[in-house]
């Protein structure tokens, strides 16, 4: 029977160390020292080997603990029950032809009495730091590790989407780094997880305000703010976001998270306003160009619509293929360059210090980063120079666009003009060839088809159409030496506009 949903579940006493736990398959645990807490419980070291103390760096479980009453570690067991049993996963990897897929792999579960109180738990395989600690330390990721990172995600949210669950808290401190392997990540924590398609039905969209914005204040979707069941919409969206903090550092709506209303309003006005108010907000541009697109992407969805995860991933992909990097690569989390968040405080600093497993992710990296030297500088060299030839592009299509729009009303002019020469009935022409001026940076998953207009004259109008067409000729070259002047211009300007992007497209290939 689940346990009922409260507010807040309350913190279990800790059980004492050296406790043998039996799971429901019979297999017996032996507690080590606890070694983290949260709103859902107390977390433990743990091993299959009873008659023998638990020494820490030989301990690779450990053991989630809660009341039976409390509801998160209940919900997160049923996640693994239904949709990640280690054989589904073998299955789908083998199909998608992953060599890894940062799930946590499930051991067993049970319950266990202690002074009188029921305790549930769930043993889990141990994993290592996770990278809210390294956000904290670093102040931001570097470019190619948020893609990777991006990535990486994107399969894991494939996988459980697909097995009618959404995670909906998607975060940092929700990403653990492997334990043996530091360059595999996790993502971890699946209290809040939630069946959005039980037996392929999809939930309804239903707005309840008094549900409104649950989850993590900073990264929580549009959805959850509006009290709407969590969607894999959602799940996308906060990803979004996640990514675009490790980028830049921080979120536009990072100074109101105390006022729910002004983040939601915040969000609201990013995604209306993509891609350049993520454009805008990393000094450095260009950088930030994935991250739009993915964002684009995922608010373009429907509520109960399926991801194009392989388009979301291209986007990811293509953003690393510039900078010679690969998803399944080694994870940077070098500070260099960068300056530390100024939301970590000094207290943070000292609580958050390096533990052993910030030495073994700074140890491997140091042993390939003599190897990756001379690549990285490579590197960078043509990022920095396709960024500049991205930057002037886009400033070009920019003013070129701005010039189209202020040259718009004069052609609609023009031709509405030129239309109504042969009879005044009120015969109207629409150039189709000015839709969509703003369009200056058209998202993957929008459409490139544009409406097509089909007119019919009125049979009364027949007659002076054939003597419009018979004078066809003497019009238009009348009408263009009337604006000779106007037209030479245009054709100059166009002409000279294109001559120079192509000279940018050829400078652009020869440098890559």
């Amino acid at each position: 029977m689940a346990p009922k949903r409260q507010e807040k579940s309350k913190l279990p006493v800790p059980l004492p160390e050296g406790m043998i736990l039996k799971d429901t398959e019979g297999k017996t645990w032996r507690l080590g020292n606890m070694i983290g807490s949260g709103g859902f419980g107390l977390i433990y070291l743990a091993s299959p080997y009873i008659n023998k103390p638990i020494r820490d760096e030989d301990a690779l479980h450990v053991i989630k603990v809660e009341y039976q009453e409390n509801g998160p570690l209940f919900s997160e067991l049923k996640f693994y029950q239904r949709a990640a049993k280690q054989d589904y996963i073998k299955r789908w990897m083998a199909h998608k032809q992953l060599e890894f897929l940062g799930i946590p792999q499930f051991w067993g579960s049970g319950l266990a009495e202690h002074n009188g109180k029921s305790y549930r738990f769930m043993v889990m395989e141990r994993l290592g730091m996770d990278l809210q600690k390294i956000f904290v330390q670093r102040g931001r990721f570097q470019r190619d590790t948020v893609l990777q990172l991006g990535v990486r995600m994107l399969d894991v949210l494939e996988y459980i989407h697909e097995n009618e669950y959404v995670h909906g808290d998607i975060k940092a401190a929700n990403l653990l780094l492997g334990y043996r392997n530091p360059h595999q990540v996790y993502l971890a924590d699946y209290g809040l997880s939630y069946r959005y398609c039980p037996n392929g039905n999809h939930k309804q969209y239903q707005e309840n305000p008094r549900k409104g914005h649950n989850g993590t204040v900073e990264f929580t979707s549009l959805d959850a703010h509006k009290g709407v069941a969590p969607s894999r919409r959602g799940d996308l969206e906060i990803l979004g976001y996640c990514m675009l903090q490790w980028l830049c550092g921080k979120l536009p709506w990072e100074q109101n998270l105390k006022d729910p209303v002004a983040v939601q309003t915040a969000k609201t006005n990013l995604l209306d306003e993509l891609p350049n108010s993520v454009m805008k907000w990393n000094p450095s541009g260009n950088s930030c160009r994935e991250i739009a697109q993915f964002l684009a992407c995922a608010n373009d969805l429907a509520y109960d619509e399926k991801p194009k995860y392989q388009m979301l991933k291209k986007i990811l992909l293509d953003g690393l293929e510039s900078s010679g990097m690969l998803h399944s690569g080694l994870l940077e989390f070098s500070a260099a360059g960068y300056s530390k968040s100024p939301s970590a405080s000094s207290k943070d600093q000292k609580v958050n210090a390096p533990k052993p497993i910030t030495k073994q992710v700074n140890q491997v990296q140091s042993k390939s980063k003599v190897e990756r030297n001379a690549e990285s500088q490579v590197t960078r060299r043509q990022v920095q120079k396709e960024e500049k030839l991205v930057g002037l592009i886009n400033s070009e299509t920019a003013q070129e666009g701005k010039v189209r729009r202020e040259k718009h009303q004069y052609h609609q002019d023009f031709l509405s003009g030129v239309k109504q020469l042969p009879n005044k009935t009120g015969f109207e022409y629409f150039p189709s060839s000015f839709h969509g001026l703003n369009h200056d940076f058209p998202s993957p998953c929008m459409s490139s088809q544009r409406p097509s207009y089909e007119y019919e004259m009125p049979t009364h109008l027949s007659a002076k159409a054939m003597d419009l067409k018979e004078h066809e000729s003497t019009w238009f070259w009348s009408t263009i030496s009337q604006l000779s002047e106007e037209a030479k211009a245009d054709v100059y300007y166009y002409s000279l506009t294109i001559f120079f992007l192509l000279i940018l497209v050829v400078l652009s290939l020869y440098f890559l």
